[in-house]
């Protein structure tokens, strides 16, 4: 079991520019603008133009990645694919697609998956990976999201969904990297949302017809939006909070040692909750309204706009936080700058 620390070298992403505003949004769904723009907290966000295939945005990222921290492809030891399983075909491993676009010849690759906490997830599988096998020295996070494609805006019962959006984001960790140490990860899920927010058609339970598609079953619905709601209400803000409190208590940290919150895009009333329960000031985390809900590509985006606008600092405590439907949370401690 290999001691050394493990280090993000550099991050990269791929940001559509192919916009839909948030009054487009009302005019779609019937919604009044101040809705869209203010309580959904949409200004703007990202749609995918004719070329914005989801592995692909990915490879656009991985590329600037790569190009940021001058590193020869050829030293990837491993790829961990966390795009969207919504990709350019239904059955495919975009990882090792992927892995020989960008010449990561002597890497091996795989895909996973847990909605928006992917990104989260993976870096805990990818550090317990690096952390046992000696021959893991660097690896490769990337992956694209264009769940934006699923929403049907005449469809209340998704309208907390509306914000979707399309990106691709990557992150590169090398074993002995003595810079923006990974520490540890939370992470929580519960079944009991499994098959609460779906898309009904494409699965074997219900095939694609034509019957299908003109009930647009193809698309995200919500099977049973009261009891989630009243569900989810119980056990969300909670669980968020506390996969951040737990993620911080692993690494020897507390919520008071927080300099900068990588957060989801949400509706800007639990944005402020939260950071009004971490005792957070709004400069101490970004708010998406200019992006949308980018899945789990949302945590990498936080960071280069953080890093971009001095909001993350030598020293500093970031801690990244995500919540995907089925339901997952996950947090990840980051100590970023040099170690001394």
């Amino acid at each position: 079991m290999s001691k050394e620390k493990i280090g993000i070298v550099s991050t990269g992403m791929y940001v559509p520019k192919e916009r839909m505003k948030g009054s487009e949004i009302a005019s779609l769904s019937g919604l009044p603008i101040h809705v869209v723009t203010d309580k959904m907290g949409i200004q703007e966000k990202t749609i995918p133009g004719p070329n914005d295939h989801t592995c692909q945005m990915g490879i656009e990222a991985s590329r600037e990645a790569l190009k940021k921290a001058n590193i020869n492809p050829e030293d990837i030891d491993l790829i961990i694919y966390i795009g969207e399983e919504h990709k350019e075909y239904p059955l495919w491993t975009a990882g090792i697609k992927l892995q020989q676009e960008i010449g990561a010849v002597n890497a091996w690759a795989f895909d996973v998956a847990l909605r928006c906490g992917t990104t989260v997830m993976a870096l805990k599988v990818a550090k317990a990976m690096m952390t046992s096998d000696e021959s893991i020295r660097t690896v490769l996070l990337a992956g694209g999201y264009r769940n934006v494609d699923f929403i049907d805006y005449g469809n209340p019962r998704t309208r907390f969904m509306y914000n979707l959006s399309a990106g691709g984001g990557a992150i590169i960790l090398q074993k002995g990297y003595e810079e923006n140490e990974l520490l540890e990860t939370a992470l929580m899920t519960d079944g009991s949302f499994s098959e609460d927010v779906v898309v009904v058609a494409g699965g074997t339970k219900h095939p694609v017809t034509e019957e299908a598609l003109e009930k647009r079953l193809n698309y995200l619905d919500v099977l049973d939006p009261e009891g989630m709601k009243q569900r989810l209400e119980a056990k969300s803000m909670a669980n968020f909070l506390q996969v951040i409190r737990d993620s911080l208590g692993k690494s020897g940290l507390s919520e008071a040692d927080i300099d900068y919150l990588a957060i989801l895009h949400m509706k800007r009333s639990a944005h402020d909750y939260v950071l009004n329960e971490l005792k957070l000031r709004d400069d101490q985390s970004i708010y998406l309204e200019n992006y949308g809900h980018m899945g789990q590509i949302d945590q990498i985006l936080s960071i280069e706009l953080a890093l971009e606008q001095g909001k993350i600092k030598e020293g500093d405590v970031v801690v990244l936080v995500s919540a995907g439907i089925g339901y997952a949370w996950g947090a990840t401690t980051i100590r970023w700058g040099k170690q001394h």
